[in-house]
């Protein structure tokens, strides 16, 4: 095009532009704080002269056409694919090991140790009394003070045994609760995609959708360590523990299908997942889960049943040891011995207890015939071996606590520096924006002037020329 209407045209297309930057970081000010929103930056396009010839294209002077101003090409997002499905990995990674770490830790301070309160307390007074019994033998007071500090050693054990299933119920429960969050979150994610595919048939601004469809993808691999592939519309699929879980503008659903009831109670099987999907509807099994999902599954399967394995060895421990002597001696009526402790075999932790029903059964005499003596008491005193395998019991574990707390301090650094790269290159920084809106103010000011000097000029053709 040329001609003086067309510097009015030119100039109008330098106007809008400039007012769509103006936009985009008037936008990108007020969502400064909003979480997951990526910055966008406008891309202009210069609008060249008509490729059709025109009567008047061309003029004895020389090209009279030069462009037909600016336009607005696209609307960026300043995001970075890779550094998006790093991130995602290093998310999932950490909420594993933030989850585990803050369990154990939990687990750790209710069991106590070290303390005067503990199991190891319990066992040591417990000893302690066979030894009073030994400088008291025919002292009722001293047998039953043996009865009541055993009591205190068995309600020691059921105590942490109940913490222990208190926090596989507390698991169980957050297992089920996770999973129904991310039912919701792949629901979610399937209605973001399809509305992206909609955008972007339509030619319109997919923006905030796009930013959505981060969060979710986020937060998928915050709960289950999810992967997430790129579609050619702008979705994303998105796979957990190897299984598609979101194929477009479908959700699969995560189910548990053994492990835990819908109660919330234990089945006595180990936790599996499936993801069920399609019509009509299949059921595959995930494996290798990470996130949220994939830590409260190994605490309900490996981690709390381990210690409640190593403490039911301590109790079956202390129950043979006190028992295999306690049988060998004689009680204050010459009666042999009996077994001090019961339990089921098998669950000795929640089982365990004083078998003996007074205090002249307890049998401190090595000698026969109503001779009393505390040389079997003796013995019992220094039966230490229960108390040396909680020691150990309870040293691994604290050494399992403080591996969990490392690791996840220094996922933590890895994370945070994979995090600090996207908000460098995707977060609203606002001198950047202050200058860019300075920029698109002179633009516009710029573009302005134009348009008045083109006004005067065509007022003076239009109305001065040819006037005598």
């Amino acid at each position: 095009m040329s001609g003086s209407f067309a510097s009015l045209n030119t100039a109008l297309t330098a106007l809008r532009y400039q007012r769509v930057t103006l936009d985009i970081a008037s936008n990108n000010v007020a969502n400064a704080s909003t979480d997951g929103y990526t910055r966008r930056r406008a891309v202009g396009e210069s609008l060249g002269a008509s490729a059709v010839p025109a009567r008047w294209s061309r003029l004895p002077e020389g090209l009279d056409a030069v462009g037909g101003g600016v336009g607005v090409a696209t609307i960026d997002r300043l995001a970075d694919g890779l550094l998006d499905a790093r991130a995602r990995t290093e998310h999932g990674r950490q909420q594993y090991l933030d989850v585990r770490a803050g369990v154990l830790e939990r687990v750790e301070s209710g069991i106590g140790e070290p303390g005067t309160t503990g199991l190891s307390a319990a066992l040591s007074s417990y000893r302690s009394s066979w030894n009073d019994l030994t400088s008291s033998p025919a002292s009722s007071a001293a047998r039953g003070q043996v009865l009541a500090r055993g009591a205190a050693l068995v309600d020691a054990v059921h105590a942490q045994a109940a913490s222990l299933d208190s926090e596989a119920a507390t698991q169980r429960a957050t297992l089920l609760s996770t999973v129904a969050e991310v039912n919701t979150v792949a629901v979610e994610l399937a209605a973001a995609n399809k509305a992206l595919a909609a955008a972007s048939l339509d030619g319109v601004d997919n923006g905030d959708l796009a930013d959505q469809r981060d969060r979710l993808a986020l937060r998928l691999a915050d709960l289950t360590g999810g992967k997430a592939t790129a579609r050619v519309d702008g979705g994303f699929d998105v796979s957990v523990g190897g299984v598609p879980l979101v194929n477009g503008q479908t959700a699969g659903r995560l189910v548990v299908t053994s492990g835990v009831t819908p109660t919330g109670g234990a089945d006595g099987s180990p936790v599996v997942l499936s993801v069920v999907s399609g019509s009509p509807a299949t059921t595959t099994q995930t494996s290798g889960m990470s996130g949220r999902l994939g830590a409260t599954a190994d605490l309900i399967d490996i981690t709390l049943p381990a210690y409640v394995a190593g403490l039911g060895a301590v109790a079956t421990t202390l129950a043979d040891e006190v028992n295999a002597l306690h049988r060998t001696g004689y009680d204050a009526a010459g009666t042999t011995g009996r077994d001090f402790f019961s339990h089921t075999p098998g669950d000795a932790a929640r089982t365990l207890r004083v078998a003996l029903t007074g205090p002249g059964q307890v049998a401190a005499s090595a000698l026969a015939g109503g001779v009393v003596d505390g040389s079997r008491a003796d013995r019992l005193s220094e039966a230490g071996t229960a108390e040396d395998a909680y020691i150990r019991l309870v040293t691994d574990f604290g050494t399992q606590v403080s591996s969990s707390q490392r690791l996840a301090a220094t996922q933590g650094l890895l994370t945070t520096q994979v995090d600090s790269a996207r908000q460098q290159l995707s977060g609203v920084n606002l001198d950047e924006e202050m200058v860019a809106m300075l920029a698109a103010q002179r633009g516009y000011e710029a573009a302005a002037r134009v348009m008045s000097v083109v006004d005067s000029v065509l007022d003076t053709l239009i109305n001065r020329t040819g006037i005598g």
